[in-house]
């Protein structure tokens, strides 16, 4: 089974971070990280390291997958404020207006590469998933607020970078220890702040949800909202 957590940036001047799971029953692995610019490079990217179908993966978006509401925000991100709102984790409000890159590449996954948007069946399809990572860091890691490793200044966002790589750090090796402690993902856990490698390590979040959701087949995963409206995976409460 092969994972990637896509950090997608919704306009068109910021890259994605991306990163590559490989999973098996009894063990997983970072294949690679990288950060890439644009539609054409990030579908190139996927189509190069995805087998072809029908053989199973995953992609897992923060970004909007379906977002059929022209303005406003969708039922799904008002339920992230009133299950996470408490913690800062709120998802900011997505509308067509808002999101066109990712439903524009939620089209281009599901016509060139052959995947479903959807959230079922994680051990036998090509899914195209969307996840949100700060409520798996409130859960996972016990956060009561998350960590703002994303605000000015410079100095404040290195500072809360590296707090969240140790603290995601240890709650991987806790969480999941079938997960690999290999060079991939320790250079991410290391790496000095930078706009890439804060994506990289957010795609490492996506990528996890994804692994937990799969290795689990979806029974420890809350579902906000629904495939008309638009939906969002994070891990189960109890999984906190």
């Amino acid at each position: 089974m092969r994972l990637v957590g896509i950090d997608l940036a919704w306009g068109e001047r910021n890259g994605d971070g991306l990163c590559l799971l490989e999973a098996a029953d009894g063990s997983a692995r970072v294949v690679e990280t990288a950060h890439v610019f644009g539609d054409g490079a990030l579908l190139a990217w996927l189509e190069a390291r995805l087998p072809p179908a029908p053989v199973p993966a995953a992609l897992l978006f923060d970004a909007p997958l379906v977002c059929p509401n022209a303005t406003g925000s969708r039922p799904a991100d008002r339920q992230t404020h009133t299950h996470f709102g408490r913690f800062h984790a709120g998802a900011h409000p997505a509308n067509r207006a808002l999101c066109p890159r990712p439903l524009r590449l939620a089209e281009a996954v599901v016509a060139r590469l052959g995947f479903e948007i959807g959230w079922a069946r994680p051990r036998a399809s090509r899914l195209a998933v969307e996840v949100f990572p700060h409520p798996a860091a409130v859960r996972w890691l016990g956060l009561e607020r998350i960590v703002k490793y994303k605000r000015p200044p410079v100095a404040s966002r290195r500072a809360e970078f590296a707090r969240m790589q140790g603290l995601l750090g240890a709650g991987v090796r806790q969480r999941f220890p079938a997960l690999e402690q290999n060079e991939a993902l320790g250079e991410v856990l290391a790496a000095p702040w930078t706009k890439p490698a804060e994506d990289r390590l957010d795609a490492l979040v996506c990528a996890l949800v994804g692994y937990h959701h799969w290795k689990h087949d979806g029974a420890r995963s809350q579902v906000l909202g629904d495939l008309e409206t638009g939906f969002i995976v994070v891990p189960a409460a109890d999984d906190g």
